[in-house]
């Protein structure tokens, strides 16, 4: 049975999460193939230009994932999506790629052509998932992985024949592996929006959120207009993840790590979980950044490397852990 949490721990909980970020964030300041002393830090160019923006570009990133896996997992009612195995980040890449390779120069309100056209081609990629999937009506978690996938797979070898096509083997190198290397601050101030907007709007739909782990008829029950809150909440986590794809390229298995550790600690409940797992994905995405620059320095490893190399024995466990209770 999920555990359950009240308010009182829920912000304790988020307090000592907050404080666990800080020391990962200022323990990750100081990390990089330059060594600085505490008192050169603050007047470096490197802290101020490189390593700052970097660290709170990671922060960011993370956040926009982990909330995206909640939302995924939420509306679909399985712990196995993640933006990246659904195949939403792959979309979000040929989007975003289309866009920097032929220079698109589209805008909407404002928004920026990479991240537009990572959105649209995002919003595709999960709608085609979920088409596929769909037998009979229903979706098994089986069928949803699988076309997520085999989507993938598709949307990755369109990247790569476009880059090859155009001669830029180091943009595949960027979009395919996922990397912060080229973090700086119009990255930071491009994802602020994203990340405000998409995480205040989710929060709002927590109680929905919660309905739907009931089941759609009972959430109807219940006064939730089903398919226009799933319409609203896959289209977030969707933005979300085409933000945080246009600015690092693909990096996996955050948005299903962080919602199902979190939810083992303090259960379904939205209004606790999205906050935590925000949080907590920002941690995590900061120390892989801070593992994938200093495990192998002065070479730096992409993140996206990192990332699956501990989230993809997760995502197995977690596969193998489903089929069992299953059984």
């Amino acid at each position: 049975m999920a555990r359950t949490i009240n308010k009182k721990k829920a912000g304790w909980a988020f307090v000592l999460l907050a404080i666990i970020f800080l020391v990962v964030a200022t323990f990750s300041l100081f990390l990089g193939p330059v060594h600085l002393s505490f008192s050169e830090i603050f007047q470096s160019q490197i802290f101020w230009q490189i390593r700052l923006p970097r660290v709170i570009l990671a922060a960011l990133i993370g956040l926009l994932l982990s909330v995206s896996g909640v939302i995924l997992q939420g509306v679909l009612r399985n712990p196995l999506a993640d933006p990246y195995i659904l195949g939403i980040s792959a979309g979000a890449g040929v989007g975003a790629t289309l866009s920097l390779i032929f220079g698109f120069q589209l805008g909407f309100l404002g928004i920026n052509s990479i991240p537009l056209f990572a959105f649209l081609f995002a919003l595709a990629a999960v709608l085609v998932v979920y088409k596929l999937a769909q037998v009979s009506g229903r979706t098994s978690p089986e069928t949803l992985i699988l076309a997520g996938v085999a989507l993938s797979a598709f949307c990755s070898a369109i990247i790569s024949l476009i880059i090859m096509l155009k001669g830029n083997l180091q943009l595949i190198y960027f979009w395919l592996l996922g990397s912060l290397s080229y973090a700086n601050w119009s990255n930071v101030l491009a994802l602020i929006p994203y990340a405000l907007f998409g995480v205040v709007i989710t929060y709002f739909f927590s109680k929905e959120l919660n309905a739907l782990l009931l089941g759609e008829e009972l959430a109807t029950t219940l006064g939730v207009e089903v398919e226009k809150v799933k319409l609203i909440l896959v289209g977030l986590a969707s933005l979300m993840t085409a933000a945080a794809v246009s600015v690092s390229g693909l990096i996996g298995f955050v948005g299903l790590i962080i919602p199902h550790w979190v939810r083992l600690v303090v259960g379904p409940n939205h209004r606790f979980l999205l906050p935590l797992a925000g949080l907590s994905g920002m941690i995590l995405m900061v120390a892989a950044d801070a593992v994938a620059r200093v495990v192998l320095a002065p070479m730096e490893i992409p993140i996206g490397i990192v990332m699956a190399l501990v989230g993809a024995p997760f995502f197995l466990y977690l596969l193998r852990k489903k089929r069992t209770v299953e059984k």
